[in-house]
């Protein structure tokens, strides 16, 4: 609704104005009125107002004045001159002082609907304008591509309780409707030259090479716009990833335009591994899981493995995963490596590519739950870094010898009775400051993490120190003032990213945090 304010010296005037439209309908709403100009210019100074419907012929400060005041101190406004006089000077200044119409009393229903109507489709304008520019500036500010890059390493690394969880934050991130389409994603890697031309070793490695070779790979994204979106991954230091829903002519392009700006500007061989095509959000895990798998296997000429590997859908179905999940998560070993035998025998049966692309997949299912646990794998248990090693396992013993010991310590660390509570707190602290930003509330977090709410809420505050909405409102108010620091962000922008459910609510909750509105503490920010 867009605030209306009535300035007439007449009581009755103003009545009859209020009585003469539907107001609602209109999208409007009187949210004052005034005897003279200045009353008007004193409720102004309070209160917003969009729109100010105003006589002429006025004690102590007519509309002539009015008009002018408010031409000078609030520009935005929207005035309406409607006056008894036929006055050629009143005309004038009513055009002068930018006033969008003048009408003489009494002023007819029809006349005036047309007329406010009019003017709601203004400021209906120049709000989508705004809105538009606020969002534009909102998603090129490097605060988006970071919550962005996050979100999408969440997509692909861990397992949402809730489907509203993932499609809230896609829709946040303009990715709702990447939900329909086939999807890939591509890794990048780099080796030095002499890798296979037979050169001397140069001085520089990948590892010296992490920034200007993400800033390459940003470059050569930026002329595809929106359809390809790069991340990092913690877990792999050195490569860079990249999911995009361009055409495979497309992906050609950009894979060469990777491969020419790479070797020209750092001197070094990039390696990409491409996985197969994926439709969904759910699906991205196994799609970000391919182009890992065939990174990881043509790195060292194992191209044959790699295209098998990497082709079709996921080797072991999402039910099974969460069935393994559920055995690490839950210390239930022996359950979890009778399961993972018979899938590894069932694989080995059927062809190699399939027995290596089960072991990467439950590799990285181990990995994704070992950093959500905070527990380090060593350099010999991390097959991103010693791709080989995947040739080494050539027998299900091996393969089971190899992620059983990674499971049992996983599990370990989540049934420790030492360590147990403080882990899980650290794991909820984890996700909060993670997911601040959606509808968080404690019944959901509790089923997340096998809890009863009751429980739950009690553990929260003993380990934690303060209550679940208490560590939610902290996070999200130190989000907050970040932005109202670094951006201009509207309220509304800044309460929807936040995870509040209006500006207004925001604005009253960080007052009684601060002491101040947000606009205050904007206005006294440090330049």
């Amino acid at each position: 609704m867009y605030r209306v304010l009535i300035v007439d010296d007449e009581p009755e005037i103003r009545q009859g104005l209020k009585l003469k439209v539907h107001w609602e309908k209109l999208g409007l709403t009187i949210a004052g009125e005034a005897g003279n100009g200045a009353e008007a210019m004193a409720m102004l100074a309070e209160k917003p107002f969009d729109i100010v419907i105003t006589d002429m012929n006025m004690p102590l400060m007519n509309g002539v004045s009015l008009l002018e005041a408010c031409e000078k101190r609030y520009p935005e406004l929207r005035l309406l001159v409607i006056t008894g006089y036929e006055d050629i000077q009143y005309a004038k200044a009513a055009v002068r002082h930018q006033a969008r119409d003048f009408m003489l009393k009494p002023v007819a229903r029809d006349e005036l609907s047309e007329a406010l109507t009019r003017l709601r489709k203004e400021l209906d304008d120049d709000r989508t304008e705004k809105n538009e520019a606020s969002a534009m500036q909102w998603r090129l500010s490097q605060y988006y591509k970071e919550m962005k890059e996050q979100y999408i390493v969440q997509l692909v690394k861990e397992n949402f309780a809730h489907e509203r969880e993932r499609l809230e934050r896609a829709k946040l991130f303009q990715l709702g409707e990447w939900d329909a389409c086939p999807v890939r994603f591509l890794t990048v890697g780099l080796r030095p030259l002499a890798y296979n031309d037979n050169q001397p070793a140069q001085d520089r490695s990948p590892d010296q090479m992490h920034l200007p070779f993400e800033l390459v790979c940003r470059e050569s994204l930026s002329a595809y716009g929106e359809s390809a979106n790069m991340f990092r991954d913690s877990s792999y230091p050195g490569l860079v990833h990249i999911v995009s829903i361009l055409d495979d002519k497309e992906l050609a392009l950009l894979t060469e335009s990777l491969k020419r700006n790479i070797t020209a500007y750092i001197g070094m061989e990039p390696f990409i591994g491409i996985g197969h095509s994926v439709r969904s959000l759910k699906q991205w895990s196994e799609g970000y899981m391919s182009s890992l798998l065939t990174w990881n296997l043509a790195d060292r000429g194992m191209q044959d493995s790699a295209r098998g590997a990497a082709e079709g859908q996921a080797a072991l179905s999402e039910d099974t995963v969460k069935v393994l999940r559920s055995f690490v998560q839950r210390g239930a070993i022996a359950s979890f490596e009778r399961t993972l035998r018979r899938e590894l025998e069932e694989a080995f049966q059927i062809s190699r590519s399939r027995f290596t692309k089960v072991i990467f997949q439950l590799y990285l299912m181990l990995e994704a739950l070992a950093h959500a646990a905070r527990t380090a794998l060593e350099s010999g248990e991390q097959l991103w870094l010693r791709p080989e090693k995947v040739l080494g396992l050539d027998s299900v013993a091996k393969a089971s010898g190899f992620l059983m010991p990674i499971a049992i310590r996983i599990a370990d660390r989540h049934t420790s009775e030492e360590r147990g509570e403080s882990s899980l707190i650290e794991a909820v602290r984890q996700f909060i400051d993670e997911n601040y930003m959606i509808d968080l509330h404690l019944s959901m977090i509790a089923e997340r993490f096998n809890y009863h709410p009751s429980y739950f809420s009690e553990l929260f505050k003993a380990k934690a120190g303060k209550t679940f909405i208490q560590y939610v409102t902290d996070v999200r108010m130190k989000q907050a003032t970040r932005l109202l620091e670094e951006t201009e962000l509207s309220l509304w922008d800044i309460a929807e990213l936040t995870g509040f459910s209006n500006a207004s609510y925001f604005s009253s909750k960080f007052k009684r945090v601060y002491g101040l509105s947000p606009s205050e503490y904007r206005q006294k920010r440090p330049e």
